[in-house]
């Protein structure tokens, strides 16, 4: 979002310059951001469009309440893509206003007046949100907080969150402060290619003696594109479809073909204009009541709050004061839209650090405080350091000073933040601990160990955990380095053997992700006995044939994948296939006797699995801990006890687990419960066992905890099998 009001002293430089530094300062739309001049900054012109600033208050008020955690205005989120709309429209307009008065564009200038107009409020409050992240935040993702700052500060965030939205393990994380900067870079990675068309388009316009309306033929092509490419990949892949640029750049193309087609709009009736400003006002305020979190967007969904933005800014050109202007254009509402960029900058690294800085639990109450603190934080910035730097004489009209400016910010910020990666907070240790897996793999009775090991005080992080608490959530098993555990919209698995890929002896590893959890141990055991191991398994999908809620909806893409995975295990012909998946679900009907209900699901699937000749050996649920147990070790590195759970609170749902064992008791499949391998018998489960860190998640074991489990899975389904099997090379 950008200043609408140039400098008193830009009126008086030449037509070209006045030219260049008006596109400027009416040109700044950040996606969530936008910053104006209001009082003590350059004062405002007559001739400029309030409604747009107001515009940019309401979009950024929505965007505020949902993070802040609103009920009311769950959908709020949709104040981004008001933004891209208005952003499109605004810089194109400037855009245009250059090509008509000079014949061409600057590019270097633009570029130039971009990184001043924007780089110094974004850089400080990347600094800021490090700093707070170094003193408040989770200490064991520091690292990630680092290269989260890395990319916001080159605006490439919106890369990395889509790419961290595909990682099922990665999904739920706590928030990262950065995360907002994805919209910024969004806009940014759109106008690195769009002034480019722009003019190669106007230059192409001009040889072959075209109107420049033209020039809206291939952008709706362009716009239709990346709709289509929105709409289905929200389906495949929905954080590609919600941070990627191809699948937004719709959006900003439409505000771009608003300013194209700006001089017919400004020729409609004030009677078909006005109304239509008023209507797509609100149709985003529809969208902002009725949309939430289940709502599936942006997709299709996004039409609304997009196409209502363009009946506002579109109408806007010729309703006069009948129009939504009249309201959005009171002083209120356009001084609150002058420091929407501000606003937008800080409110959500508030809401993100300042629980944790203050101690004190998240509310609604306490982020609408502490969005009302960024307010004058935003105003305080723009005085400051926006406009200070922006209309600095010695930049003005020089687009190279400019340009080295911008590029020294940026490489300013990425300075600290590698700086703040040689100087992680600490996380203290005490004593030396035995290796968990070299213990095991010597010991004649692994359990008997184990049970030792667990039974042992647990109370602090060892000097030589391994590995490092830091890593513990970044290590991942080749399943899911391989793309093998699918994700909830798949209905199929792609082709995933490991072990001896010669092996006539098939090992199937069958349910969701906590059956992955288990593909380490499968996987040496495999190695080591021979097997071909192949691996199904799916976010979120149980073993059992119960239909189960997700979201608001029912969650079929499961129940189609599990019937096409017990088909492509009968094809194969296992001769074994272990089964594991996650306590927690909720059947899509209820029922009177959820016990029955679960043991029933059990038995279709196992009945199955027996036809297919092979043994079958269900493991049950591990036990649970007690939050993110990383967390909560990062913080009380030396009072453990205070993240381990009890055995009791361990168990999730524990209907589920007596069903997965009567239906096995039933169809003849071996059952191995690993509680006794996490938990003693009494007290609590401890989140590090010798020089092992337990859990990698609030669920999930860690990679290196289930590689240490080897042996005694190894022994338990010797047992079961009646085979004598290898526990290592």
């Amino acid at each position: 979002m950008s200043n609408f009001f140039p400098a008193t002293e830009q009126r008086r430089r030449a037509r070209e310059t006045r030219s260049e530094t008006r596109s400027e300062t009416r040109s700044e739309t950040r996606s969530g951001s936008g910053n104006g001049s209001p009082s003590g900054s350059p004062p405002a012109r007559k001739d400029l469009r309030g409604d747009i600033q107001g515009l940019r208050a309401v979009a950024v008020v929505l965007v505020v309440l949902s993070h802040a955690g609103v009920r009311h205005v769950a959908g709020g989120y949709v104040g981004v893509d008001v933004f891209f709309v208005v952003s499109g429209f605004v810089i194109t307009s400037a855009l245009l206003r250059e090509l008509s008065s000079t014949g061409g564009l600057s590019i270097p200038a633009f570029y130039g007046r971009r990184m001043t107009r924007l780089l110094p409020a974004s850089s400080l409050v990347v600094v800021a949100t490090l700093a707070g992240s170094w003193l408040y935040l989770y200490k064991a993702r520091f690292g990630q907080y680092v290269a989260d700052a890395l990319s916001s500060s080159l605006y490439a965030v919106n890369i990395r969150m889509a790419a961290t939205g595909t990682d099922y393990l990665a999904q739920n994380s706590p928030p990262s402060p950065f995360q907002h900067f994805w919209s910024l870079a969004v806009e940014e990675q759109f106008y690195l290619v769009w002034p480019l068309l722009l003019l190669a388009g106007w230059r192409l316009a001009r040889r072959f003696a075209l109107p420049p309306a033209v020039l809206a033929v291939p952008l709706g092509a362009l716009c239709l594109v990346s709709l289509w490419w929105s709409v289905t990949t929200t389906a495949d892949s929905p954080s590609w479809a919600y941070f990627g640029p191809q699948t937004r750049g719709w959006e900003l193309g439409a505000g771009a073909l608003v300013a194209l087609a700006a001089g017919r709009l400004e020729r409609l009736p004030w009677w078909v204009a006005a109304p239509a400003t008023w209507a797509g006002l609100a149709g985003i305020g529809y969208a902002a009541l009725r949309f939430d979190d289940a709502t599936v967007f942006p997709g299709s969904r996004a039409l609304l709050p997009v196409l209502a933005a363009v009946a506002v800014v579109g109408g806007g050109c010729a309703a006069g004061r009948a129009g939504a202007g009249a309201l959005l254009g009171l002083r209120p509402a356009t001084w609150l839209g002058g420091l929407s960029y501000g606003w937008y900058l800080w409110h959500w690294p508030l809401l993100v650090i300042g629980p944790a800085a203050l101690h004190r639990p998240g509310s609604v109450r306490l982020a609408l405080a502490l969005s009302a603190v960024a307010l004058p934080l935003a105003w305080v910035t723009m005085r400051l350091v926006e406009n200070p730097v922006r209309f600095h004489r010695a930049l003005r009209a020089r687009p190279r000073r400019s340009l080295a400016v911008g590029l020294g910010i940026t490489a300013g910020t990425v300075a600290v933040s590698l700086v703040a990666q040689l100087f992680p907070p600490a996380i203290a240790t005490r004593g030396h601990a035995p290796s968990l897996a070299g213990t095991l793999a010597a010991a004649p009775d692994p359990e008997a160990s184990l049970a030792r090991l667990l039974a042992a005080p647990n109370d602090a992080l060892p000097s030589n955990l391994t590995p490092r608490l830091e890593q513990v959530t970044s290590v991942r098993s080749p399943v899911y380095q391989d793309d093998c555990h699918v994700g909830y919209d798949a209905t199929d698995s792609p082709e995933c053997a490991y072990g001896d890929l010669d092996s006539t002896k098939v090992v199937v590893l069958f349910g969701d992700s906590h059956a992955a959890q288990w593909f380490e141990p499968m996987d040496r055991l495999a190695r080591a006995n021979h097997w071909k191991l192949v691996s199904l398994t799916k976010a979120s999908c149980k073993v059992a044939d119960v239909p189960v809620k997700r979201g608001s909806g029912t969650y079929t893409s499961c129940d189609t994948w599990r019937a096409h995975a017990l088909a492509r295990i009968a094809e194969s012909h296992p001769w074994l296939v272990v089964t594991s998946s996650s306590d927690s679900a909720t059947p899509a009907a209820r029922a009177k006797d959820p016990l029955r209900q679960w043991t029933d699901g059990y038995a279709r699937t196992f009945r199955t699995l027996r036809a297919t000749g092979a043994r079958v050996v269900a493991l049950l649920d591990t036990p649970w801990p007690k939050g993110d147990p990383v967390d909560c070790a990062a913080a009380y590195p030396l009072d453990l006890r205070r993240c381990a759970n009890t055995v009791a609170g361990s168990a999730k749902q524990p209907v589920v687990a007596a069903a997965a064992r009567a239906a096995a008791g039933a169809q003849d499949v071996g059952v191995i419960d690993p509680r006794p391998w996490l938990c003693p018998s009494a007290g609590t489960c401890p989140v590090v066992a010798a020089d092992t860190f337990v859990y990698r998640d609030d669920s999930h074991m860690a990679e290196g905890y289930s590689q240490a489990l080897t042996p005694a899975l190894g022994r338990r389904l010797s047992s079961l099998l009646a085979t004598p099997l290898r526990t290592g090379p």
